[in-house]
């Protein structure tokens, strides 16, 4: 399939990559999705509000920051669907071997 910048295309997680870049990248790609961003910002506010303890500690303020919640996971049968922008498509052939790929 072509990638042409401002077309929807829906990909599917085929295969696993074997190294770690390949995995890496898939979760980059799938947290692009407008969806998942919400719901990153909305931990991330969450957390910075609520989640994080704050104590003393010599004088001063120790925070012990919680870690992020994924929301994403690299396995096979994910689907996820993004807007193909041209700094993107580099990433998207790095990993098309692992993808299937239709428009959405």
């Amino acid at each position: 399939m072509d990638l042409a910048p401002s077309s929807t295309v829906t990909f599917t997680i085929t295969t696993l990559p074997k190294n770690e870049r390949g995995r890496k990248t898939l979760n980059r790609l799938m947290k692009m999705q407008p969806e998942v961003q919400k719901g990153l910002s909305m931990l991330a506010r969450r957390r910075r509000q609520k989640d994080n303890v704050r104590t003393k500690r010599a004088g001063r303020i120790w925070i012990n920051r919680k870690k992020p919640t994924a929301l994403t996971r690299v396995e096979i049968g994910e689907s996820f669907t993004l807007r193909v922008t041209p700094q993107i498509i580099p990433d998207i052939k790095s990993v098309a071997a692992y993808l299937e790929m239709k428009a959405a």
